[in-house]
């Protein structure tokens, strides 16, 4: 499954990153606490977040992150658009909270 499938099926605006939508996904991981994803992200995960600042693409380039999803309507600052331009790692958002938005990610990469 790639980025572009979970945007296209979770309904997600994009951002920016878009460079990055064909990118595979393997799971994901959902966190505010940057040193918690630092710790236990897995690589190629989509990461569901609230933080809309610029340190959230430094650590979705550490972890090899293939997306962020902010949460609640929240929109990412402008340089966090440009790194994540710079890094091709897509910035999507939602306007449902991280509990709902992690159900129907669950449940689309589990697909059986």
């Amino acid at each position: 499954m790639t980025v572009k499938d979970i945007v296209d099926a979770l309904n997600l605006k994009v951002y920016s990153g878009e460079a990055g939508l064909n990118k595979e996904v393997v799971g994901g991981y959902t966190s505010d606490l940057l040193s918690d994803v630092m710790g236990n992200a897995p690589a190629g995960s989509v990461w569901i977040t609230l933080q809309t600042h610029v340190n959230v693409m430094a650590v979705a380039t550490l972890k090899d992150i293939s997306a962020v999803i902010l949460v609640k309507g929240l929109e990412p600052e402008a340089n966090t658009m440009a790194q994540s331009n710079n890094e091709a790692i897509p910035v999507l958002g939602t306007n449902l909270q991280a509990f709902e938005i992690s159900g129907q990610l669950y449940n689309l990469i589990n697909k059986k």
